[in-house]
């Protein structure tokens, strides 16, 4: 056990706009989840190069664009259900889709495909986050409805070559996902169990190594889902249904609490603003973007690169 980390405190960087707010509107996402009807559930920011800020909404299949002045637009909207979003470094987003699979979009004309909807001759059980690596590998995770009783959540690596691995299977709910500042070590966060797995990789697409558990977190009604990575290795971990995102060392010694200033329902996170230290985090139930100031700056994303 450790101390009590210090807290840095959040504020809210901006609110969704009422005229984007739906009630009532069916979707199959909100059924199952079992919480009743929501106005919007946003997930999945990430920065382009001129500073915008896209994020996903889940229920109602949407990208929202948000720019650096706070306004607020549709980018795409589609009967899907979107989750993760990542930009290549070429421009196009690559979103992971609970329904659909792997998505790209256009970033001038918001134009869609499916760029990948099954693995190994069969289905996806339902994507949820993604992450690039310093080469185009695109690491992400297939929890579907997987928990503790039903532990067959899978973590994928899809080649920039082409190439698809199956990297891990037997997941209770794997979701965010990030590489290490070396980018041999992929963390996963296991959100039925409530810890933070860390999959070794192999060079040259050997495989992976042996997998462990690397951070075991207590609390919150669901567990971790979003992360993010600091140029020194620091892990950033959103605790949902917690209000919080905590930050972990390299060595897993937890180093800040970042607390929620709105809602409880914190769901992912990214790094922005001009000296990519300002930490941006979705908050669902409320419908904002909160941000918290760090010391250290983000680790560069290959869509900056």
């Amino acid at each position: 056990m450790y101390a009590a980390p210090p807290v840095v405190q959040t504020e809210v960087h901006t609110r969704m706009p009422d005229s984007f707010r739906r009630m009532g509107h069916p979707s199959h996402w909100v059924d199952k989840r079992g919480a009743g009807p929501v106005h919007s559930f946003l997930e999945g920011p990430s920065f382009d190069r001129e500073g915008n800020l896209f994020c996903v909404d889940i229920p109602y299949g949407r990208i929202f664009k948000i720019t650096p002045q706070g306004e607020w637009s549709t980018f795409a909207e589609w009967d899907g259900e979107p989750n993760g979003l990542r930009f290549h470094k070429d421009g196009h987003m690559v979103v992971a889709d609970h329904a659909l699979g792997l998505l790209t979009f256009d970033p001038k004309t918001a134009a869609m495909k499916v760029l990948l909807n099954r693995g190994n001759h069969e289905g996806f059980k339902g994507l949820n986050d993604l992450i690039y690596g310093a080469n185009g590998d695109v690491y992400f995770t297939d929890q579907g409805q997987s928990a503790l009783n039903d532990p067959t959540g899978r973590v994928w690596r899809l080649r920039a070559t082409g190439e698809l691995d199956m990297l891990y299977q037997g997941v209770a709910g794997p979701n965010g996902i990030v590489l290490n500042k070396e980018e041999n070590l992929l963390y996963v966060a296991a959100t039925r169990t409530n810890n933070i797995l860390v999959i070794p990789l192999l060079p040259n697409h050997k495989g992976v190594g042996k997998v462990s558990m690397f951070i075991q977190l207590s609390g919150s009604p669901t567990g971790p889902d979003g992360m993010a990575l600091d140029e020194e290795g620091n892990l950033f971990v959103v605790h949902a249904g917690f209000g919080t995102v905590w930050g972990f060392s390299k060595y897993g010694e937890p180093i800040w609490r970042i607390k929620s200033c709105a809602g409880m329902r914190t769901t992912n996170l990214a790094f922005g603003g001009p000296d990519n230290k300002t930490l941006y985090i979705t908050e669902a139930e409320h419908g904002v973007i909160l941000k918290a100031q760090l010391p250290v700056a983000g680790k560069r994303m290959y869509s900056h690169a």
